[in-house]
């Protein structure tokens, strides 16, 4: 991400959570927990009849075992429209949709639960397949390489030590590693 596009997405973000009231969530980064995946799995119950049928899939750390991660639960969506399940999802889902970072977003939405200054989940909606297809080949090669994976866990404890109140340069400094291993 260029600094231009991280500065835009960042001042979105801010803008959101101005309206709303609320500070950004703190990035923490803890042991793995293996309840993780059950709780994804509840979510893409709870999900599927919001999401009409759309594939719904465990990316992130969370989904890897053995993982630090935020206790955040990922989960991407393949839908055809970005746009059309958004308001079930923050009227009946209880996800919040930031509209100034969404707005920043191509062919793709995010949402959070319950809110941005709290969130136990995070849900990507995307319209390409081939983005859901990279989420899971990063995912499934830090499954399959511990090593690849304590270094990953080692690069996100280092900038959650450096970047707590600072989302945007956190995953900023994830790119460059992600990039690498899906080059590979």
């Amino acid at each position: 991400m260029s600094r231009a596009r991280s500065r835009e997405v960042g001042e979105a973000a801010a803008a959101d959570l101005a309206r709303a009231g609320g500070r950004d969530a703190t990035v923490e980064i803890v042991e793995h927990d293996q309840a993780w995946s059950a709780r994804f799995v509840a979510e893409r119950e709870r999900l599927a009849p919001l999401l009409g049928g759309a594939e719904i899939h465990h990316i992130g750390s969370t989904a890897v075992p053995g993982l630090a991660a935020k206790p955040v639960i990922d989960l991407m969506a393949v839908v055809e429209d970005v746009d059309a399940p958004v308001a079930a999802l923050v009227q009946r889902g209880g996800y919040a949709f930031p509209e100034a970072f969404n707005a920043t977003l191509d062919r793709r939405r995010w949402l959070c639960r319950p809110n941005a200054a709290h969130r136990t989940h995070h849900l990507h909606l995307v319209s390409d397949r081939d983005e859901l297809e990279r989420h899971l080949r990063f995912r499934d090669r830090l499954q399959a390489d511990p090593g690849l994976a304590a270094a990953y866990a080692e690069l996100k404890r280092d900038l959650a030590a450096r970047f707590p109140r600072n989302r945007e340069r956190y995953t900023e400094g994830k790119a460059a590693f992600i990039r690498r291993v899906d080059e590979q």
